[in-house]
């Protein structure tokens, strides 16, 4: 009986290490994104593992995904101008 009773508790020791162990093992992100936003002109920047592209109409099949994308309005200081869509893609 206190062999079942010690295998038991072993058991959940056990599965409690590979538990904490595995939580303590977080994936770094896939990619990473700076955006630049003053008045005036955006950047967005891929600083590591992705390539941008201006998809707000839809990708063009012309175009070639940059790690840097630039856009802006002339809404002025008071006008709050639309968002932009920027597409990205995984590079590896």
């Amino acid at each position: 009986m206190t062999r079942n009773i010690l295998t038991v508790v072993l058991a959940i020791v056990l599965f409690g290490l590979g538990w904490v162990a595995a939580e303590s093992q977080r994936a770094a992100p896939d990619f990473e994104l700076v955006v630049d936003a003053p008045a005036g002109a955006t950047t967005v920047t891929c600083l590591r593992g992705c390539t941008l592209m201006w998809v707000q109409r839809g990708i063009n099949p012309n175009g070639t995904p940059t790690p840097s994308f630039d856009f802006g309005c002339s809404g002025g200081a008071t006008q709050r101008c639309s968002s932009a869509k920027v597409g990205g893609w995984i590079t590896q």
